[in-house]
């Protein structure tokens, strides 16, 4: 996770050096990650986007970044048992902390395609790679055949990503809203999909 973040940290620096302009923005995200035979769980926390713009034309440009993101998991699962005509609710909660940083490419245009661009109305879309990194925690969940599923869950996995959302230009130099649709797919045994609905503030 240091070498991927470090990797990243350099590519940026030196890509610095060649973009047109440099934009970030802060925001709120809601996630849903699914896990290979556990129930889905919903998530809420913070995220950070900086880019920076290539190619820019008056109206569109090709951006590099990184959005970062923090969030905390949980869920809770209940099952109903009887024991000597007596029944008996038995519950169960996880709790997770999410990290994600992909490497995004992105085609922009309109709002936000660059600073100097005064649309009211963009968008974007692109594809990258990246890593999610979560706490280590056992989770119990109940199958489709009502039987219940552990497993633990945790570390840093890796797998391609997509986004695609759109902007409002708010203000003046670039300033916009900005609402993402983003998707994660890890690559490891416990098969994650993780999908991202931000909201964010981009200066």
């Amino acid at each position: 996770m240091k070498k991927l973040l470090l990797l990243a940290a350099v590519f940026l620096t030196s890509a610095s050096a060649f973009s047109q302009s440099f934009t970030h923005g802060v925001g709120v995200v809601i996630t849903v990650d699914k896990i290979r035979d556990l129930e889905a769980r919903p998530g809420y926390g913070f995220t950070y986007s900086p880019r920076f713009n290539f190619a820019e034309t008056e109206n569109t440009s090709v951006s590099v970044g990184i959005p970062i993101s923090l969030v905390v998991a949980a869920s809770a699962s209940y099952s109903a048992y009887s024991f000597n005509d007596e029944i008996y609710l038995d519950d169960d909660m996880s709790v997770g902390i999410n990290f994600n940083a992909p490497v995004m490419a992105n085609f922009n245009f309109g709002a936000g395609s660059s600073r100097e661009n005064d649309s009211r109305l963009g968008g974007f879309v692109g594809a990258g790679f990246g890593l999610n990194w979560s706490a280590n925690s056992d989770i119990s969940s109940l199958d489709g055949e009502g039987n219940r599923v552990e497993r633990t869950t945790g570390g840093t996995t890796f797998g391609p990503a997509a986004n695609a959302g759109m902007r409002i230009g708010v203000g003046r130099r670039g300033k916009n809203i900005e609402i993402k649709l983003s998707y994660f797919k890890g690559l490891d045994d416990n098969e994650l999909n993780l999908f991202g609905l931000s909201c964010l503030f981009n200066f």
